[in-house]
Parts: C-alpha cells; sequence; structure tokens
C-alpha cells in the first residue's frame, strides 16, 4: 500500500458586494472584511465584486502579513471584480473572459460593464501543484423568465472547457465564486459533470452555517425578499469546488458559512455569505490503481448522463440563437425605417433647390430635430445589428462546440457494452453492432 502525506488547506470564497457610492456601507464592510481575513488566516482567499482597485489595494496592505501574495485581475469597463489572497507564492495568473455576458442597455443590471470572467492562479502547496480559479457568472434576476440563462449556459461551457484545458498538469484543483446558479440548475451540472469537481458542502464531513449551505438568505438585511421568490428562506449560488489527481485525494473536513449578522457589528460583510473550506490533501508516493475497476464500472453510466445534460445545454443554447436572431431582425427593421425617414427628409429638402422659389414647407428647427431623430435610429440600430451578430456568432460557436462534443461522447459509449459482468473483458470500441446513441446533426 502507498504511503501518504497530508496537508491541509482552508479556502474562502466571499462575493464582497463592493459597488463603490452605491453599496450600503461600503468602506466599512472592507475594513471588517480585513479584520476577519486577517484573524481567519486562510491559506487561500477568493472573492468576488471587489470592483474597485482601490478596495483591493487597501486590502492587500491590510493582508501584506497574513496573505502576502495576491492578484487582480484587470477586466471590462469597471474591472472583472474578482481578486486573491493567498498564503503560499502565486506562480501564475491567467484570465479568461466569458465570450457572452448580458446586454449593454441594461444598465440597471449592469453585468455587461463589469467583464465577467474566470481567474487563474497557479500555486504551490508543499511539493504539489494547485490551479486555484475565481469566476462570478452573470446573475439571475428572474427565475420565471430568464433572459440570460443562455448566457449563463454558455458561460458555465466556457468555464468547464478552461478548467479542464489548464488543469491537465495540476496536482488539484479549487474553484470558488458566485455561480449565480442552484445546484441543479443545468449550467451547474454542466460544470460538475463534465470536470468532475465535487462540491465542497455535499462532500463536507462536517459542516457549520445557513441552512442548506444558502448563501443569499432571507435574513441579511441588505437582501431584498422579494428578489428570492418564490424561495422564502434563501437560495445556495456560491460555491467552493474541489477535484484531486491521480496522485493526490481532497477530502473536505469541514464546511462552514457565515448567517448573516457578525458579531459587534450592526451589519454583515456583504450581502452574500461568505464560505470556508477545510479541505485535506492526501499524497501518494505512487499511482494507485485500486480505484480502476469501479471508474471502469461507472465510466459508461457517467457518459450517459453527460451525454443528456450537453444534450439540454445545446438545446437552450438554440433557444438563446432563435432569440438573438429576432432581435437582429427587428434592429433591421428599425434601421430600414429610420433609413426611409431619412430619405423622405432629403427628399422633402430638396423640393426647394428643384422648384425655384418655392419655399421650405416645413419650419427648419423641426427640420433639423426630424433629422437628428433619424440619425439617432440608424447609429443605434447598426450598434445593435453589430451586438446583436456578435452574440449569434459566440451562440453558434458555442453550440457547434456541444454538437462535437456530444458526438465524441457517443462515439466513447459505443465502446462500452450495456451490460457485462464485473470482470468481462471489454468489447473493442470498432465493433460494427448498431448503436441506439447517434450523434445528433
Amino acid at each position: 500500500m502507498a504511503n501518504t502525506d497530508s496537508v491541509k488547506v482552508r479556502v474562502l470564497s466571499l462575493n464582497c458586494w463592493g459597488i463603490r457610492y452605491l453599496s450600503k456601507h461600503c468602506p466599512q464592510r472592507y475594513a471588517m472584511i480585513g479584520d476577519m481575513l486577517c484573524k481567519e488566516e486562510h491559506d487561500i482567499v477568493l472573492l468576488q465584486e471587489v470592483w474597485s482597485e482601490k478596495d483591493y489595494l487597501s486590502l492587500k496592505k491590510k493582508l501584506a502579513c497574513s496573505h502576502p501574495h495576491s492578484h487582480y485581475f484587470k477586466s471590462g469597463v469597471i474591472g472583472s471584480g474578482l481578486a486573491i489572497f493567498s498564503i503560499h507564492r502565486i506562480h501564475d495568473t491567467f484570465l479568461f473572459r466569458y465570450s457572452l455576458n448580458g446586454y449593454p442597455y441594461m444598465a440597471h443590471h449592469g453585468d455587461w460593464f463589469g467583464g465577467k470572467a474566470v481567474g487563474m492562479a497557479v500555486l504551490n502547496i508543499g511539493s504539489l501543484t494547485a490551479n486555484v480559479y475565481v469566476t462570478h457568472l452573470h446573475a439571475e434576476y428572474c427565475r420565471d423568465k430568464d433572459s440570460y440563462l443562455p448566457h449563463r449556459v454558455v458561460q458555465a461551457w466556457e468555464l468547464q472547457q478552461f478548467i479542464r484545458h489548464t488543469s491537465a498538469g495540476a496536482d488539484m484543483v479549487i474553484l470558488g465564486g458566485d455561480l449565480n446558479m442552484h445546484p441543479q440548475d443545468l449550467g451547474n451540472r454542466l460544470l460538475r459533470s463534465y470536470t468532475g469537481l465535487q462540491d465542497a458542502y455535499l462532500e463536507s464531513a462536517k459542516f457549520d452555517g445557513c441552512e442548506d449551505g444558502m448563501t443569499l438568505i432571507a435574513d441579511n438585511p441588505f437582501i431584498n425578499k422579494k428578489e428570492l421568490c418564490p424561495f422564502e428562506k434563501g437560495i445556495r449560488i456560491d460555491y467552493i469546488l474541489f477535484k484531486g489527481s491521480t496522485k493526490t485525494d481532497i477530502y473536505c473536513d469541514y464546511m462552514s458559512t457565515t448567517k448573516g449578522s457578525v458579531p459587534n457589528h450592526p451589519f454583515p460583510y456583504s450581502d452574500h455569505e461568505a464560505l470556508t473550506a477545510g479541505l485535506r490533501l492526501e499524497t501518494h508516493t505512487q499511482t494507485r490503481s485500486d480505484r480502476q475497476p469501479k471508474i471502469k464500472d461507472s465510466a459508461a453510466g457517467k457518459l450517459a448522463a453527460l451525454v443528456d445534460i450537453v444534450t439540454e445545454a445545446r438545446t437552450e443554447v438554440k433557444v438563446g440563437l432563435h432569440c438573438a436572431e429576432g432581435m437582429r431582425y427587428t434592429a433591421t427593421r428599425t434601421g430600414v425605417m429610420g433609413l426611409a425617414l431619412l430619405v423622405l427628409e432629403l427628399a422633402i429638402a430638396a423640393v426647394p433647390w428643384l422648384a425655384l422659389g418655392t419655399e421650405q414647407p416645413f419650419p427648419r428647427t423641426s427640420f433639423y430635430l426630424l433629422a437628428a431623430l433619424c440619425f439617432a435610429i440608424l447609429l443605434t440600430t447598426f450598434l445593435l445589428y453589430i451586438f446583436y451578430t456578435m452574440e449569434l456568432k459566440a451562440l453558434q460557436g458555442a453550440e457547434d462546440q456541444m454538437r462535437l462534443a456530444v458526438g465524441s461522447l457517443q462515439e466513447k459509449l459505443r465502446g462500452f457494452p450495456l451490460a457485462q459482468p464485473h470482470n468481462a473483458p471489454r468489447r473493442p470500441p470498432e465493433g460494427h453492432e448498431p448503436s441506439a446513441l447517434t450523434p445528433e446533426e
């Protein structure tokens, strides 16, 4: 039996709700967060919605002794809001910005202006290489009529791709952030099934926190209870996910969340609750093979479930494609109407030139205002046409990738017989038996 070495890592994730001049008690709450982080001494801290770089620099100065290594990910108009603090040296970082992130004309939601992305940091924890990811996906503003669902599904798809393609050489993977998805939502299932990431709340041996691990609770004074409907008590949308490797096993010994109020303070750290996970890393001196039979037995079932999830995601992306095509058509039609109105106005303006001595039939002020309106319509519809075309390209690209993924997964499924004894030899993939699963076109 292989010898094992054990290392413990404490990870915290928190959406700070740090919109300067808009979020309530923002400076005071950042001071509270800094004090808490200095006291608790987490190994890795993953923060979201740190929208102001000044607030990040303030935290960096305050945590210089407890967390000497940090990085702030810059993106979009007002930044990504993502930051990492660590007691371990950060050797490399990378930021991937999602291709879809809401609509610029939905300014009151603001997601488009914050460049939603996933930030990666490569750390060395002892002799192990850890890929640590922090992210913040698009918010869900109305569960019944969620117009942003295709965007969030594409973000989850790009997130799992980014993690899979960048973590191949890592001994462990840790992801923390505000996913804005319920545990059984499509994007969440897609992310966890494709990457193999485990949910710290579901895997923890001991839990202390809000009921059902909720991270957006009705008892938080910053929360508008109407926004939680139909979930009266709250929802769980913030996560810490983790995964080991062939030589490293990861266990979650405990997990905790804040419970709204903070002792000796009049308000909580944020409108979201902070998550803390106590992870235990067990490193093996040689690769273990005793788990392989069990893995082989469950592989076919996992592949079949993954095919269903990707197919469901592809369907949702197609819905988004249909909506984007309709919006682009509306923008085009409105632009044509604006152009026709401008041509008509130019024709009226040409009347005095064609008929000498004829006066302008419209007042000059009204004429100029109408011309300005026509140009405004043309400019707006032109910009919207470009935006919707870009959205269509991104959705089409994601749908194409999902189609290829479904085909590849179904090709792998052909190598698994429908039923076989535990130690029966595996049939070769190139068998000519017809399969009930055929890739979608």
